[in-house]
């Protein structure tokens, strides 16, 4: 995952969640956090559980994220966040919680009865592992009337403005592939090309693997029956350290109506 992707995906979560973006370069975001958000991220429950007691007025955080330290004023002072840091595995897990799925109307003015269409958007994140790791964010998007899918779909959402209330003159049309069986063309679609692309990085693990348990052979050679159920708890280790997997996991989605040509 890039960092340009981190300071994007940041980006809209805290706008997503109402909290004010009181500064930003390309390489840090300064933000003024909501109630409710400074309570998911902060770890202030003593702080919080005081101000109820008490009645006192609330006073929740400014933070100050570094995305890239490169890119940001040198004096800056913040936090830095990057892919595996346990901030942003925090912020991972509490966009799961508050932003699971969502449903949005293009807004728009026409003054003309205007059909919106059914847009399917799945945010995920694709897990390569093995003895290393390598996470990819991806946005599919998937026209429930025609089939059409639709790569990078949250970032075209991005330039569209939308309202989660169906705007007036608007009319939905119903979709002809229902969600569910959405989510199974969308998680093929993904299936299908992640068994297309280069597997090279499998292949190393592998060869990797067989090193370690080659020297693992020669360690335990001639081995006694008390050391065999060592052999084997190692081999297993040496198997869950190494061997290939890819994972896709839903981060969140939504249900987009859509004016025909937005996308």
């Amino acid at each position: 995952m890039l960092q340009e992707e981190i300071h994007k995906f940041l980006l809209e979560y805290f706008r997503a969640n109402d909290c004010e973006v009181s500064g930003q370069s390309p390489g840090h975001l300064t933000i003024q956090l909501t109630e409710e958000i400074d309570k998911e991220l902060m770890n202030r429950p003593f702080y919080w559980h005081y101000l109820e007691k008490t009645g006192g007025v609330p006073n929740p955080m400014s933070v100050t994220f570094i995305t890239d330290p490169e890119k940001s004023p040198p004096e800056l002072k913040g936090e830095q966040i990057h892919f595996g840091s346990p901030r942003l595995h925090q912020i991972f897990e509490s966009s799961k919680k508050l932003a699971r799925f969502t449903r949005q109307y293009h807004s728009h003015t026409s003054g003309m009865k205007t059909p919106l269409l059914p847009w399917l958007c799945l945010n995920v994140n694709v897990s390569y592992t093995c003895d290393r790791k390598r996470d990819v964010l991806r946005s599919v998007g998937l026209h429930l009337i025609n089939g059409r899918i639709v790569e990078g779909f949250h970032e075209k959402l991005l330039s569209i403005p939308l309202t989660p209330k169906i705007p007036d003159y608007s009319y939905t049309i119903s979709p002809l592939i229902k969600p569910k069986s959405g989510f199974v063309r969308v998680e093929n679609y993904l299936r299908s090309g992640i068994e297309q692309e280069d597997h090279s990085w499998a292949d190393a693990a592998h060869e990797r693997w067989a090193k370690d348990e080659h020297l693992l052979d020669h360690f335990y050679e001639g081995l006694t029956v008390d050391d065999s159920e060592s052999y084997r708890t190692e081999k297993t280790a040496l198997r869950e350290q190494y061997e290939p997997k890819v994972a896709i996991s839903l981060v969140n989605g939504g249900l987009f109506y859509l004016k025909e040509d937005a996308i």
